[in-house]
């Protein structure tokens, strides 16, 4: 028999990974946008990530969806612990997509929009850490109903793992631009990608030495007899993608920084979730108490199991379509 609970918590947990290295780098070039020299440069960057960002989101809609759909008791708890970020965070992706459109429509309000884009691409990425730091520190539950109050979000933690998403996906944006531009822009990024890469390094090994402090479990994950032996092999995979990190950018490699980058949060995503399993809301959910009777779960897999490969489908035919460089004299329409 299938643990059912277990394999939806995997594609949750696949959905939120996918919508973090696939729009994380384009929040990324938001959040560089205004470090760009001329409009040339900003309009290159915009056009990089102009036929993909809108379909990166779908994997953020399936996340909270799936959540919602099958393990409606975490929603039911997450939600009212975080109504004030995510609501923030949903509210910027709003400007952020608006502003794709309006800024190449207007020449007076130009600049408006691309603060929009700014603005929406740092407050989303922000939200989104400050959100992942409220869960990793705990959320109080009392029965089954959120029993903490409106702003226990708000910790030092939280605002550090905010700050530590916007840098790294700063890093992110860098190396996709890396990739995706030429000539001055794309050395510039590269300079940026170097200083990037080292605060992204050092905000993961300070939020990694700070989470097993939130909650005594996540000491027992990982430094607990075996588990130790799981854990110690995230820190090492972390060491290898920085070294083919910094090695590219000093080869000066075009792809390879990029991949190194996404590694960096993969291999971080796999710590959180050795930290958290088998919880669903740590400290007091567990995966099987939060999760929807096994008749609903089975009902919403076979839509899944359909839907899933054709989103990652149209992804890569559409990454395929747009690979390689970006033409400079091509508009967003």
């Amino acid at each position: 028999m299938f643990d059912l609970p277990t394999i939806w918590a995997a594609i949750i947990a696949f959905a939120v990974l996918t919508y973090v290295i696939l729009d994380g780098f384009d929040l990324g070039v938001g959040i560089l946008f205004p470090f760009a020299r001329t409009d040339r440069d900003r309009d290159i960057m915009m056009n990089s990530v102009a036929p993909v960002w809108d379909g990166n989101e779908t994997w953020l809609v399936m996340g909270g969806g799936g959540l919602f759909a099958v393990f409606p008791l975490a929603y039911a708890v997450i939600m009212p612990a975080l109504y004030m970020p995510i609501v923030l965070m949903l509210l910027a992706l709003v400007f952020r997509g608006v502003a794709f459109e309006y800024r190449w429509r207007v020449v007076r309000w130009r600049g408006l929009w691309d603060w929009a884009f700014i603005g929406g691409s740092t407050v989303a990425a922000f939200c989104q850490g400050v959100a992942l730091g409220a869960l990793v520190q705990g959320i109080e539950v009392e029965g089954r109903a959120f029993a903490g109050g409106a702003w226990d979000w708000l910790t030092p933690f939280s605002l550090l793992t905010g700050a530590a998403l916007v840098v790294g996906y700063a890093l992110l944006g860098a190396t996709w631009l890396v990739m995706k531009t030429e000539t001055d822009l794309q050395d510039l990024m590269r300079r940026f990608a170097w200083p990037l890469a080292a605060g992204t390094l050092g905000l993961i090994g300070l939020v990694s030495l700070l989470t097993p402090f939130q909650d005594p479990v996540y000491f027992d994950r990982w430094f607990a007899f075996p588990a130790v032996l799981y854990s110690v092999g995230v820190p090492a995979l972390l060491l290898l993608a920085a070294l083919v990190l910094f090695r590219g950018l000093r080869n000066g490699h075009d792809y390879t920084p990029f991949l190194a980058s996404l590694a960096l949060f993969v291999v971080s995503f796999i710590g959180i979730g050795i930290s958290f399993y088998p919880m669903m809301v740590p400290p007091a959910l567990t995966i099987a108490e939060a999760a929807a009777p096994d008749s609903s779960l089975a009902f919403a897999l076979v839509g899944t199991v359909i839907l899933v490969p054709m989103i990652l489908g149209y992804t890569a035919y559409a990454y395929w379509v747009f690979r390689g460089k970006v033409d400079p004299d091509a508009g967003y329409h």
